[in-house]
């Protein structure tokens, strides 16, 4: 499907955009090769293909929760430049 600098000069206006001479010409070579492009992947057969929302199969990869042992309050508190109550404590925010 070719374009024309007509429909080209269209489509600049409703993008807003200004487009000198060459650029139009240029765009109308460009996107007429795209939607040939375009054209040519519609001729392919997809009968009885599944449509795909990815290439690979997903599996889920995250590991199970297991539960273990857990650092001492007072040692990760330590570091903390402000902590009340066994909580760090932060500047307000509003």
């Amino acid at each position: 499907m070719a374009l024309t600098i007509k429909e080209v000069e269209h489509v600049a206006q409703l993008a807003r955009l200004n487009l000198t001479e060459e650029e139009k010409i240029k765009f109308t070579e460009q996107l007429s090769s795209i939607l040939n492009y375009a054209d040519t992947l519609k001729a392919i057969p997809t009968e009885g293909i599944e449509p795909l929302t990815h290439i690979l199969p997903i599996n889920n990869v995250f590991r199970e929760d297991q539960p273990g042992p857990s650092m001492d309050r007072e040692e990760i508190l330590a570091n903390a430049p402000l902590a009340e109550d066994y909580q760090y404590k932060v500047p307000k925010i509003m």
